[in-house]
């Protein structure tokens, strides 16, 4: 199964929170967007792994991805190694994404900025071809995306470029909702966390507005580059 897009974030909720709009958007426009969660996310403060799985399996309906893999590595204690190098790259190979979408650089939790160099250095390797994989005992075919970038999620990154979701930021909303023991629940008895407060919905939503308002949109999401972005027509950038 060929995917345009493929968005792999360290737990569910990652790609809700920082990319989904951009998901929406490419999905309007015919593209074949996938997911990958690297683990359940079952060291968060509320909820449980199990919980996050269905939770994220209800986001993907209201997204329309084509696709949502969980890889359960160990959250909090992956590695960026060859053992987990290897178990993505049978995955990129799998899918064959034209563009990657991953967590930032430099974030708040340490799992992201792991996460973002374990998928870098997976995407390298995988179009290696004296590294092979196979999948149902078929040998793979290298395979190397043609652009990573990484989305902006907690930390105040300046972005390379923005992405106009304002057509679908109500959507992206009510995919991020649907992680109810993550975040604002009035009948939730789990402890709080900083995510869980309601007003934390105006801040996911003020972040947009920050991103959009600079480039005329007014609601957007933000990524940052691994190399200079080039284009043949100049009038393709806004």
């Amino acid at each position: 199964m060929k995917l345009d897009i493929l968005a792999i974030g360290a737990h569910p909720d990652d790609i809700e929170l920082s990319c989904a709009g951009t998901l929406l958007k490419h999905i309007s426009y015919g593209k074949k967007c996938g997911i990958i969660d690297l683990t359940c996310g079952e060291l968060g403060t509320r909820g449980s792994g199990e919980l996050r799985l269905k939770e994220a399996n209800n986001a993907a309906e209201i997204l329309g991805i084509t696709v949502r893999d969980n890889l359960k590595m160990a959250d909090g204690f992956f590695k960026n190694d060859k053992e987990h190098q290897l178990i993505l790259i049978k995955k990129i190979r799998e899918y064959q994404p034209e563009i990657i979408l991953c967590n930032a650089k430099n974030d708040r939790h340490p799992d992201h900025a792991r996460a973002a160099a374990l998928v870098s250095e997976a995407c390298y390797y995988s179009g290696l071809l004296r590294i092979t994989t196979e999948l149902n005992s078929i040998e793979q075919k290298a395979w190397r995306p043609k652009a990573i970038y990484h989305y902006i999620q907690d930390r105040h990154l300046k972005p390379d470029f923005v992405v106009d979701i304002t057509n679908v930021v109500q959507k992206k909303m009510e995919a991020i909702k649907s992680f109810k023991s993550q975040f604002y629940d009035p009948n939730s008895t789990e402890p709080e966390s900083p995510i869980s407060k309601e007003s934390f919905f105006d801040l996911v939503l003020g972040r947009m507005k920050v991103f959009g308002r600079e480039s005329g949109f007014e609601y957007a999401e933000g990524y940052n580059v691994e190399r200079t972005i080039g284009v043949d027509n100049i009038f393709h950038i806004i």
